[in-house]
Parts: structure tokens; sequence; C-alpha cells
């Protein structure tokens, strides 16, 4: 342990577990064996972290965050599995971040520049890339991978297996049972369907306009045509020629395993 580091007494951190410098630690915070936390996170009161667990430089865990605990899997055996976190993260109150699965990987994994919000939770074997908002209530099932850039909104979530694509927007409680392309804006209460693509918020990552107007025409083809997929795919493809972000649209639909969410 780190002797910069700066700890209630009532914390309680096991001699196994390591600090960097300058991390700050609430009252009531435990943290078990085999955890490793960075130079500068802040950890409030009331979190929990068990082990194995890699935690980046510069997070903040409010308070009543609970990290690296075991999956919640039936399958689950007490093998070694382990949860890893980038760097300068934002979690607050009572954020659930699981541990892997032997048969997903071993590993759960969250990028830099995320902000969680209240009660999100993100289960066994996720990947989350970075800059991502997650807001109240965000659920993600087990083996879900979330792009950079993604927004979800209050109350929404993905089933198992799940991909969503960057930059994708999901509205307030709206549900997804399939792949989410990148640039997709979801929508609805309960079981979430496409609404048009991201513009606002590429608009502010500084996508220009005809950035812009070839996601637009990706998207129409994709959805408002009324083509089916593989026709539909035919199409995207000759966009592509002049457009990456077209490309990589195509290459997420080529990559999924579960239907695409249409």
């Amino acid at each position: 342990m780190s002797e910069q580091a700066l700890i209630h007494p009532t914390a309680v951190i096991d001699p196994g577990a390591r600090l960097g410098a300058g991390v700050s630690v609430g009252a009531f915070t435990v943290i078990g064996p085999d955890v490793e936390i960075g130079d500068g996170c802040r950890i409030g009161p009331h979190c929990s972290f068990a082990g194995p667990t890699r935690v980046g430089r510069e997070n903040r865990f409010v308070g009543h965050v609970a990290v690296g605990g075991e999956p919640q899997d039936k399958k689950y055996a007490g093998e070694r599995t382990e949860l890893v976190i980038g760097d300068r993260n934002l979690f607050r109150e009572f954020v659930t971040l699981n541990r892997g699965t032997a048969g997903g990987g071993g590993i759960t994994r969250i990028g830099d520049d995320n902000w969680m919000l209240a009660y999100t939770h993100v289960a066994h074997d996720c990947i989350v890339g970075d800059h991502c908002v997650f807001s109240n209530n965000t659920t993600l099932a087990g083996h879900v991978i979330v792009g950079d850039w993604v927004i979800v909104s209050g109350f929404a979530g993905a089933h198992q297996f799940c991909r969503i694509g960057d930059h994708a927007f999901l509205g307030m409680g709206a549900l997804v049972n399939g792949d989410v392309p990148p640039f997709t804006m979801v929508g609805g209460n309960s079981l979430g369907r496409p609404r048009g693509i991201n513009s606002e918020g590429l608009k502010r990552r500084g996508f220009d306009p005809d950035r812009i107007a070839a996601i637009k025409r990706a998207y129409r083809t994709l959805y408002v045509a009324g083509l089916p997929l593989a026709e539909a795919r035919e199409q995207l493809a000759a966009q592509a020629e002049g457009s990456e972000d077209v490309r990589q649209l195509l290459d997420f639909i080529d990559g999924g395993e579960r239907p695409l969410l249409r």
C-alpha cells in the first residue's frame, strides 16, 4: 500500500490489496485480497472490492459501489476470473460490477472515461468501451459488448450476448434483444426499436455534414427501404466504398451472432 494513500480509520484493507499513490478510501469500505487500485482513485464510503480486480488511474467510486463481485451465473464454480477497469471512470451510488466467467472468457472489462450513474449493473463477461454514459438503472446482462461513445438512458438495458455499436443511443426504458448497429438511436418503452440515427450526438463529436449524410443514407437502406437484410447488405457494401462509417456499420452487421435489431 502506498504511504500516500488516505484511508479512513473504519475502512478495512486486506494486506493482499495494492493501492497506488494518492488513493483515498472512505468510511466502512472493504477492499479484499487480489485487488489493485491505481494512482489517484477516490473511493467513497460503504464500497466493496473483491478480487481478482484491476482498477486503473483516477477513477471515482462515489459510494455503496460493489466492485468485482462473483458473477450471477449458476455455472460459476469459484474459478479464477477477473474484472478490469480502465482510467478516469465515474461510478455513482449502488453501481454493481461483476467479474467474468470461465465460459465467457474469464474477464469483464470496462474502458476509459465512462460515466455509470446510480444503480447501473454490468454483468459478467461484458466489454464496455470508452466515453460511454449509462444513466440510472442501466442494466447489462452477461456477455454484452458496448462500443465507444454509447449513451444509455435511464431504465434501459440489453439482453445477454447483444452488441451495441459505437455512437448508439438507447432511449429511456428501451430494452434491446438484438444487436444495435453503430450510430443508431433506439426508442420505445419496453422492447426498443430503431428510430433513426444519433445525429445530434454525431454533431457534438465533430462529424461533418457529409459523414452524417452517408450514415443517414445507410440507415434508410437498412431500415426504411423495406429490403431483406441480404439485399440491404449488398447496397451497403456499395455505399461503403466512399464512407469509412458505412464500412464500420457493414463490418458490425457481418460480425454478429445474434439477430440485428430491426
